[in-house]
């Protein structure tokens, strides 16, 4: 007998990575029936229907799909499975609702939930919001789209509240997802090799907000204009925060940086030279941080202590050396031009490397990075890369050890060597974490041999 907190008694799953595997044993273990979906390597659906005493379809197509879908209550497509998938039709056509993990975890777990989404930013402000709760001695998880999707967490009983990672891909397709606490923190043009519009996008960010109720609270990132334009859908108390520079005094945020500190309605958070990064986008994941986490229960004192204990995360903005008056950055997780042009920011003069697998973005945004010096491209979109910057010197690399050796031939005393892509890794490498080791390792080669 399937568990009636949750409404949809058969579900096909599309898809079967780790969130969607997870999914599927939580579906059969509260008694829902299930069928596997998925066009990868048919071993792992063999060896997951097999587990679980299920059906697995290998690359449905046709009168199979349909069969397969008509079946069903709902559709459960994996993150990330690109909206033109054949699986979407099939479910539009048959009036099947997609869903996603977040509506099977709110269905069989009420603890509280406190939710960060944006463009940029999510994984940073989801572990500092994390740490600042547990200084504040309240258990949590930090969970969704990082090694443990929520589905799975809820099994552990020890945490007292989840910290979710709330990518577009899974918000667009919840139907009943509901934080206590909602988050945007930015909003710029990503994913569209996933999403079918920018529109479609846009709409799948706010929905973070969709089934809040008075007793929630919305955090507001006031001064990025698409999510401030969305903050009227807001069911709850909402919450602002920003750096102070572009409102008027009427509409100071909530948590916003005064002098050289950060405060928030309940006093002074820290000064800005004792957190790990003093670049603009990462005083604003401190104050969006402060602003969700105090929403959570989390303590002044709890917020200081995290704040200055806090020490980054590694392919953000990460200095890698130091050597003759250069400094080398990797910010291999720069995987949209927007988060380029946050980093170069933060540098006087910056030698850039980007490209890679381009996500159906206009890469010519790159060129408002007025900081930037030189460019090397790499990867598939070299070419688009050199091109967004013309009158300025540039190369392109044909793989990571020449492009560390052209910056370096580019760079003077005072430079910062840049790697942040605006591009996906999957044309040379498997994750931007192996993008951004391998980075680490061509300049260290190039300091020892002493051409750096």
């Amino acid at each position: 007998m399937a568990d009636g907190d949750y409404p949809h008694s058969f579900v096909a799953i599309a898809g079967l990575g780790v969130t969607n595997s997870a999914a599927a044993r939580a579906l059969v273990s509260h008694g829902h029936g299930i069928v596997l979906l998925d066009d990868g390597d048919p071993a792992v659906g063999e060896a997951l229907a097999a587990e679980l005493g299920v059906d697995f379809l290998h690359r449905p197509a046709g009168s199979e799909l349909v069969a397969a879908i008509g079946q069903s209550d709902a559709l459960l497509p994996a993150p990330g499975l690109p909206e033109s998938h054949s699986v979407f039709t099939a479910a539009a056509d048959l009036g099947i609702p997609v869903v996603s993990e977040f509506d099977l975890a709110m269905a069989w777990d009420g603890r509280p939930v406190l939710a960060i989404t944006g463009t940029n930013g999510k994984t940073t402000v989801t572990h500092l919001v994390s740490l600042m709760l547990e200084r504040s001695g309240i258990p949590n998880e930090a969970v969704g789209n990082l090694e443990v999707p929520l589905v799975q967490a809820i099994s552990d009983p020890e945490p007292e509240c989840f910290v979710v990672e709330a990518s577009s891909f899974r918000l667009g397709h919840s139907e009943a997802f509901r934080p206590l606490v909602a988050t945007w923190l930015n909003f710029a043009p990503d994913h569209l090799d996933i999403h079918r519009s920018l529109a479609i996008y846009e709409a799948a960010k706010a929905s973070i907000w969709a089934n809040q109720l008075p007793g929630d609270t919305a955090v507001v990132n006031l001064e990025d204009p698409v999510v401030a334009s969305h903050a009227g859908e807001a069911g709850g108390q909402v919450i602002t925060f920003g750096l102070g520079n572009n409102v008027g005094a009427a509409q100071l945020p909530d948590y916003l940086q005064i002098g050289d500190s950060l405060h928030g309605p309940q006093g002074r958070l820290g000064a800005v030279e004792d957190l790990w990064s003093a670049l603009p986008h990462d005083r604003l994941n401190c104050l969006a941080a402060a602003a969700t986490a105090t929403a959570g229960g989390a303590s002044l004192e709890g917020i200081r202590s995290a704040l200055s204990e806090f020490r980054g995360l590694p392919h953000r903005v990460q200095l890698i050396a130091d050597q003759c008056g250069i400094r080398w950055y990797d910010d291999s997780k720069a995987t949209a031009p927007h988060a380029t042009l946050a980093a170069a920011s933060g540098f006087p003069r910056v030698i850039l490397i980007a490209g890679g697998h381009n996500k159906g973005l206009d890469l010519s945004a790159l060129s408002e990075a007025e900081t930037v010096v030189a460019a090397v491209g790499i990867g598939d979109s070299a070419a688009e890369v050199v091109e967004s910057f013309p009158g300025l010197p540039t190369v392109v690399a044909p793989n990571m050890a020449e492009a560390v050796a052209a910056a370096r031939d580019l760079a003077s005393t005072g430079d910062v060597v840049l790697l942040s892509p605006g591009c996906a890794s999957f044309d040379w490498y498997g994750s931007y974490s192996e993008r951004g080791d391998h980075f680490t390792s061509e300049v260290q080669a190039l300091l020892e041999s002493g051409n750096g």
